[in-house]
Parts: C-alpha cells; sequence; structure tokens
C-alpha cells in the first residue's frame, strides 16, 4: 500500500531517524550533496493511489505521459517472471497483469534512470546503469524462485536492485574527480568502500538510503540500500533477506562478467543460509537462474 500523498521532505526524512543516524545523513548534505527529487509521473501516481483512484486507463495515461519511463517499465517487464503473461502491448495490459502495487514498485524502480541522469562522464554513467540493470534483473529471478523460502516478491527485489548503488550516479554529479578515483568503467573494477570514504569522506550507501528514503520506498528496502555490504552484521529481518538477494545478485553479475567478485567468499555462506540454498544447491541454483537470465534478454515472440 502507498502510505504518504506525497513524498517526504529531506527534513522529514532526517526528523524520523535516530539522532546519530539523522547526524551522519545531515553530514552528507552538508558536504553538497543533491538528492534529485521523484519525477512528476510518480507524485501522479502516487496521488492516485493514495485516493485509492484505480482505475487502469488512468493510472496508464500518467505513465505513458514520460516516454523513457515507459520504454524502460517495457524492458522491465519483459523478465521471465512474467513469462505467463507475454507479450505486453499497452501499459494497460501490465497494470492488468501486474497489479497497481507491483507496477508502482517497477515504476519507481525505472524512474531513477531519468531522474539521476547526468552530461559529464557519459560512458562511465551508460556502464553504470546496464550494471543496475542487469543485478535488478537477476534479484528479480532470485527472489521469484525463492519466493515461498523469502517471501521477499520479484518487483520488490527488482526495485531494490536498481536503487542499492543509486548514491554512485549523485556523486558522480556532485564530486568532478569521482569516476576517475573510484575507476568507474575501467574492466573488472568496482567501487571500495574504504577508498571512497578516504578519499570523499562519505559513502555512496548512505547517500543512496537517503534518497531511497526521500523518494518513500518501503523501509525494508531502504535498509538494504544502507546495508548491502554489511550482511553479517544485520539481524534477521526482510532487508537482510533483501541484502542477501542483492549479494547472490551481484555474484552472478560477476560470473557473467568472468570477474572475481572480492566480497563473496567471506559472506557466502551467511548467503546461501539465508536465501534457504543448502549443501549443494547452489551450483545448480546459479545454472538456472543465469539460463533464465539469458532467455529473457532475448526478444519476446
Amino acid at each position: 500500500m502507498i502510505t504518504s500523498t506525497t513524498a517526504p521532505s529531506l527534513s522529514e526524512v532526517l526528523s524520523s531517524m535516530s539522532e546519530e543516524e539523522a547526524s551522519r545523513l545531515r553530514f552528507v548534505l552538508e558536504r553538497g550533496i543533491k538528492i534529485p527529487p521523484q519525477p512528476r509521473v510518480l507524485a501522479e501516481l502516487r496521488g492516485l493511489l493514495n485516493r485509492r483512484e484505480y482505475d487502469v486507463r488512468a493510472l496508464a495515461r500518467v505513465i505513458s505521459q514520460d516516454p523513457g519511463v515507459t520504454a524502460m517499465l517495457f524492458k522491465a517487464v519483459k523478465s521471465t517472471v512474467y513469462r505467463q503473461h507475454h507479450p505486453f502491448e499497452t501499459v494497460e495490459q501490465i497494470i492488468h497483469a501486474l497489479g497497481t502495487r507491483e507496477t508502482f514498485n517497477l515504476v519507481q524502480a525505472v524512474a531513477l534512470t531519468s531522474a539521476t541522469e547526468i552530461k559529464k562522464n557519459r560512458l562511465a554513467y551508460e556502464a553504470f546503469w546496464t550494471r543496475s540493470q542487469a543485478v535488478a534483473q537477476l534479484a528479480m529471478l532470485i527472489a521469484d524462485d525463492r519466493v515461498t523460502v523469502c517471501n521477499i516478491f520479484p518487483e520488490q527485489a527488482y526495485l531494490a536492485g536498481m536503487f542499492h548503488d543509486c548514491g554512485v550516479p549523485v556523486l558522480m554529479q556532485r564530486f568532478a574527480t569521482y569516476c576517475q578515483e573510484m575507476h568507474l568503467g575501467e574492466p573488472g573494477r568496482w567501487i571500495d568502500l574504504r577508498e571512497e570514504d578516504r578519499k570523499f569522506n562519505l559513502d555512496h550507501c548512505a547517500v543512496g538510503y537517503l534518497l531511497a528514503r526521500h523518494w518513500s520506498l518501503p523501509v525494508f528496502i531502504c535498509d538494504a540500500v544502507r546495508c548491502h555490504h554489511e550482511i553479517a552484521s544485520m539481524g534477521m529481518h526482510a532487508a537482510r533477506t533483501m541484502v542477501a538477494i542483492l549479494q547472490l545478485a551481484m555474484e552472478l553479475y560477476y560470473r557473467e562478467q568472468r570477474v572475481e567478485n572480492p566480497e563473496w567468499a567471506a559472506i557466502q555462506d551467511e548467503v546461501t543460509a539465508e536465501l534457504g540454498l543448502h549443501g549443494d544447491a547452489l551450483p545448480e541454483f546459479v545454472d538456472e537462474i543465469l539460463e533464465r537470465f539469458h532467455v529473457q534478454a532475448e526478444p519476446v515472440v
């Protein structure tokens, strides 16, 4: 359910946190970080849903006003998760098949790309979103397979996958040297949190968390964005499960790129236990998810 008619302001977000957490995030804002507001399409959808106006045609008209969001939405629903509904020809068909809440989650996820668009460092920016979209699709497939074990739904996992590193393009906008310093765009390289903190005195997880809260994402998804590199320190709740899904999705992405994942050896046991993949179940599971991932990349007929 959508619980507020508008996205909370940054001051409202901070006031809802503990003083310690709010203090850390105020520091982020004091560094000149600009958190992008929600696009108009999300504000209009949120207003309709909170007024319980579930007219599919009205919701579809709002979504279709933004061609970029509409195109990305159709790309997202090409996943084999929705294979029983293929092919989709209209936004109305998507809403009818998936439901309003699920469609809203997907629209939130895909709207992020336009809200964080930057003109500089285009190659690094485009490579970032290619990576995020792949991780989101893999997370969706993992959640679809493990939903009875984990109680995380595919569109929630896709939303978390798109947002898990969303602080990165925000930091690209703020710091001219960020891409170069973090080696973005270099094959086999990704952000080292300790190096990021040492050079910029903040990290993309905190920035992403603030953005996710500002956009009114479910709290457990916001927590997963904040802690997606910290599964060992998390308690037993939905955010931990979401982090496990994200971490396995990232590991599968690394395997697809034929690059070693520097985190995997230390967290593999916790991730697989959280997802109920015991013993020798992981290799077969990985093969199945990657096979489905490759299938969804093919044209739907």
